[in-house]
C-alpha cells in the first residue's frame, strides 16, 4: 500500500479548482484572487499559492498583475458547456438580415445562449469607450462583432474573453473570423463598367470600411479604376458618415456638377436609398445611371429590371460560427479565418455610359 499523502490547504483548492474547470464552469478566464478566496472561504495567500501551481501545471496562463488568468491546458474529455454569446451588430436593423437570424438560431440549437447587446456599434457612434462600457456591462461568455472597426477591434484584442469577427479584421490574426472575399468579383464588376465605358464611377462604402485607410475590397476597387486607365480621387470614394442626411447630401454633392455615370453600393438599405434619391431627380436606371449592389438581398428577385450585385453564400460562414462556438465551448483555442468566395451577378441595372 502506497503511503497517504495529506494535501496542503493551497493543493486542495488546486483540486478544486480544477475540478470546477473540467466541468466548464469558466470558459475562458478565472476568476481572480479575491472572488474565489471570498466564494470559498478561505485567505487569498492560500487561493494565490494555488493559482500559482495551475500556473506552474500549464492549467492556467498568467496575464499580468491585475488582468485575470487565461485557462490553458485541459484533458480533451472536458465535456462542452453551453455559452452565452454576445452579438454587437452594426447596426440594430441587422436583426432582420437571414443570416443573423440563422446564426440566433443554430446557436440556440446547439445549446448556446446568444444575445444581442442593447445598443449597435452605429448607436454607440464607433466609439471605443462607450463600446468597451456596453460590453463590460453586458454578460456574455464571448462575443460575436459584426464589422468592427480596427479600433474596435483593438480593444476587443485586450479583452480576456474570446471574440469572432464577422466582416471585419480579415488579416488581424488575434481573432477568428469569417466574411465574404468579395476582392475578385469588386474587380470583375469594374472591369465590366469600364468596358460598357464608364469613367465617372464611384464606390459608396460606410465608414469603417474607409477609415483610417480603405480595406480590401475598397483597395481593390480603386486599384481596379487605376489599372483601367481611371485616375484616381476623392470622388471614386467618397466620404460620409453613415447616417441618411450624410448620405443625401453626398449625393446631393456628387450629381451637382459632373455626376457619376455608375454607383457601387454597399449594403442593401443604403442601396434603396440612392435609387429613391435618384427617382427624386427623374434619374432612370439604367439609362442615366448604372447601379451594382455589393450584397444579395432578397428583395432583389422582385426588381425590374434585374439589380446587378455580389452575391455569396452565408451558410458556410454562419456554419464557421457554429464550429467556434463549439470549440471554445470545449475550452479549446480557435483563431481560424474563413472566407466564402463571393461573385459578381450581372444585371439589368447596369448598361452602357450615358454620353
Amino acid at each position: 500500500m502506497g503511503h497517504l499523502r495529506i494535501l496542503s490547504p493551497s493543493e486542495q483548492v488546486a483540486e478544486h479548482l480544477k475540478g470546477e474547470l473540467l466541468r466548464g464552469r469558466w470558459m475562458h478566464s478565472i476568476p481572480g484572487v479575491p472572488s474565489l478566496a471570498a466564494e470559498m472561504g478561505v485567505n487569498r495567500k492560500t487561493v494565490d499559492a494555488a493559482l500559482r501551481q495551475l500556473d506552474s501545471e500549464g492549467v492556467l496562463i498568467p496575464q499580468g498583475a491585475g488582468r485575470k488568468r487565461l485557462i490553458g491546458f485541459l484533458p480533451e474529455g472536458r465535456s462542452p458547456s453551453p455559452l452565452t454569446l454576445g452579438i454587437l451588430l452594426y447596426e440594430m436593423s441587422d436583426k432582420r438580415i437571414d443570416y443573423i437570424v440563422e446564426i440566433q438560431h443554430m446557436l440556440m440549437e446547439a445549446g448556446h445562449v446568444p444575445v444581442f447587446s442593447s445598443k449597435s456599434l452605429v448607436d454607440l457612434s464607433l466609439d471605443v469607450k462607450r463600446v468597451s462600457r456596453l460590453v463590460e456591462n453586458t454578460y456574455a461568455d464571448a462575443w460575436i462583432v459584426c464589422a468592427g472597426s480596427r479600433s474596435i477591434l483593438d480593444w476587443f484584442a485586450c479583452q480576456d474573453f474570446p471574440t469572432f469577427t464577422l466582416f471585419g479584421g480579415s488579416l488581424d490574426r488575434r481573432f477568428a473570423g469569417a466574411g465574404p472575399n468579395k476582392k475578385p468579383a469588386y474587380r470583375e464588376c469594374v472591369n465590366a463598367l469600364i468596358e460598357l465605358g464608364h469613367r465617372r464611377i464611384v464606390l459608396l462604402a460606410k465608414s469603417q470600411r474607409r477609415k483610417p485607410i480603405p480595406g480590401e475590397s475598397e483597395q481593390t476597387f480603386l486599384e481596379a479604376l487605376e489599372e483601367g486607365g481611371i485616375e484616381v480621387g476623392e470622388f471614386h470614394l467618397p466620404d460620409w458618415d453613415d447616417r441618411k442626411e450624410s448620405l443625401l447630401s453626398c449625393l446631393d454633392s456628387l450629381f451637382k456638377v459632373t455626376p457619376p455615370t455608375a454607383l457601387i453600393i454597399q449594403e442593401a438599405t443604403v442601396f434603396t436609398a440612392v435609387q429613391q434619391f435618384l427617382a427624386n431627380r427623374g434619374l432612370k436606371v439604367p439609362a442615366d445611371v448604372s447601379l451594382i449592389c455589393s450584397d444579395p438581398d432578397p428583395n432583389f428577385t422582385w426588381c425590374e429590371p434585374t439589380i446587378a450585385h455580389i452575391a455569396w453564400r452565408s451558410r458556410p460562414i454562419v456554419r464557421r460560427i457554429i464550429r467556434w462556438a463549439d470549440k471554445i465551448s470545449r475550452g479549446k483555442k480557435d483563431l481560424v479565418k474563413s472566407f466564402a468566395n463571393a461573385e459578381f451577378i450581372e444585371g439589368g441595372s447596369v448598361g452602357v455610359a450615358k454620353d
